[in-house]
C-alpha cells in the first residue's frame, strides 16, 4: 500500500531509514511532526511531504516526547477523516465506512448523550421541512429490530400501550414524531467505536424506507457519540459543557461536520445555542416539570411545584414521583418519562404533557439552510 509515515527528529535519522526499508509499505514520503534532538540534516531516503496526498494509509513511526496520546489522536483524526487508515506499532484506527443515500441528506450528530442533538435535530427537521417534505430517520439504542415508520405524532395514550408492551416508548424516534410531527423511521444500534462506528445497525435500512417516501430530504439523528453509518451531504455537530471539541476523536468529528453547535456554553468555532422547555399542550394548576438534564424553563404557566432532572435516573425518579402532588406532569420524552411518569400521571388522574426543548441560537437557522444541496434549496 502507497504510505505516509509521521516522523520526528527524536529518532536518527539513519534508524527512520532502516524502519522506512523495513516495513512493507511503498513510501509516497514522510511527515516530519517535530523534535529536534538528533536532527543532523540526514537522509530519510523518502521526501518529506506536507500532507497525506497520494496515500492509502499513515504509518506513525513518532513516539513520545514528539507525539503523545493527545497528538496521535488529532493525527489519527486528521488521517480517518481523509478516509484512511491510522496505524502505530500496536495500534490500528479503520475510517467508519458509510453507505450511500440516494437523496439529499444530513445527519445530526454529537460528543456524547444528553449534549442536546435531539432538540437541535428537531429544530433542523421544522425548519427544513416548512418548503419541503423531510423524513426523519432516528437511531438509538432503544430503537425497534426493524426500521418503524411512524407517520403521524404518537398519543400519550399510544406511548403508555407502547410501553406497556415491553417497548422503550421514550425512543427517540418517537420523540421526534411527537414534537415534529414529521414521518420518523426509527432504527437501533449497538456498540459504538472510538471514531463513532458502530457494530450492529438497521439504519441503512431505515435510509432505504426512508428513500421509499421519496421525500425532498432525509435528517438522521444520531446516539450518544455514535454516527448514522450512512453517507450524508453534510453533518451538523452538537457538543455539550462536559466535552472538549478537540479531544480524542471529537476532532474527527469536527472535521467531517458543517456546523458545529455548542449547548449551554460557548467554545470557539462553534454556534452558541440555548435550549428552553416548551410545553407542547396546556399547563394547568400545580405542574411538576421532569427532565433528562438541568433545563432552561422561560415563562411556564401554572404553579410549578417540583422539578426533577432525574429521567434517567429510575431509582431517583421513583423516589420523587411518590412524594409528588400535582395536576400536570410536563415531561421531557426520555428515559423513563413514558413508563414512570406518564403511568404515575394516569394513575392520579393528572395530565401528562410532553415539553420540547426550543432552540434559541442567533445566527444557526441562516448557517443550517446554508448546508441546502442545491436539489431541495428553497
Amino acid at each position: 500500500m502507497r504510505a505516509v509515515a509521521l516522523i520526528d527528529g527524536e529518532h536518527y535519522p539513519e534508524v527512520v531509514r532502516e524502519a522506512l526499508d523495513e516495513l512493507p509499505y511503498e513510501w509516497v514520503g514522510a511527515i516530519l511532526v517535530g523534535g529536534n534532538e538528533k536532527l543532523r540534516g540526514g537522509d530519510y531516503g523518502v521526501p518529506l511531504v506536507a500532507d497525506f496526498a497520494g496515500a492509502e494509509v499513515v504509518v506513525d513511526l513518532s513516539d513520545e516526547p514528539v507525539l503523545g496520546p493527545a497528538e496521535r489522536f488529532r493525527w489519527a483524526s486528521l488521517a480517518l477523516a481523509a478516509g484512511l487508515p491510522y496505524v502505530g506499532a500496536d495500534f490500528r484506527f479503520e475510517p467508519p465506512a458509510y453507505e450511500p443515500v440516494g437523496v439529499p441528506s444530513i445527519a445530526v450528530i454529537g460528543t456524547g448523550k444528553r449534549v442536546g442533538k435531539t432538540a437541535v435535530a428537531a429544530h433542523l427537521a421544522t425548519l427544513l421541512s416548512r418548503d419541503r417534505d423531510v423524513v426523519v430517520v432516528a437511531m438509538g439504542r432503544g430503537g425497534p429490530p426493524e426500521p418503524e415508520l411512524v407517520e403521524r405524532p404518537p398519543s400519550v395514550e399510544e406511548l403508555v400501550a407502547l410501553s406497556r408492551a415491553g417497548r422503550h416508548a421514550a425512543s427517540d424516534h418517537l420523540e421526534l414524531a411527537a414534537l415534529t410531527g414529521l414521518p420518523t423511521i426509527g432504527c437501533r444500534r449497538a456498540g459504538g467505536g472510538l471514531a463513532g462506528k458502530v457494530f450492529v445497525s438497521n439504519v441503512p435500512a431505515g435510509s432505504r424506507l426512508a428513500e421509499s417516501l421519496e421525500p425532498d430530504l432525509i435528517l438522521f439523528d444520531s446516539s450518544g457519540t455514535a454516527i448514522p453509518p450512512v453517507a450524508v451531504d453534510h453533518r451538523v455537530l452538537v457538543i455539550g459543557p462536559r466535552h472538549d471539541l478537540d479531544s480524542t476523536f471529537n476532532t474527527y468529528r469536527r472535521l467531517v461536520s458543517d456546523v458545529v453547535v455548542s449547548v449551554g456554553f460557548e467554545t470557539e468555532g462553534a454556534l452558541p445555542a440555548r435550549l428552553v422547555l416548551r410545553p407542547v399542550g396546556e399547563l394547568e394548576g400545580r405542574v411538576a416539570v421532569f427532565t433528562a438534564g438541568p433545563a432552561e424553563l422561560g415563562e411556564l404557566a401554572g404553579d410549578v411545584v417540583h422539578v426533577s432532572t432525574s429521567l434517567g435516573n429510575r431509582d431517583a425518579l421513583a423516589a420523587q414521583l411518590a412524594a409528588v402532588e400535582a395536576d400536570t406532569y410536563l415531561c421531557e420524552l426520555k428515559g423513563a418519562a413514558i413508563d414512570l411518569v406518564a403511568e404515575q400521571a394516569l394513575a392520579r388522574d393528572a395530565r401528562f404533557v410532553p415539553a420540547a426543548n426550543d432552540v434559541v441560537a442567533p445566527g444557526l437557522d441562516e448557517a443550517l439552510l446554508a448546508l441546502m444541496p442545491a436539489a431541495v434549496r428553497a
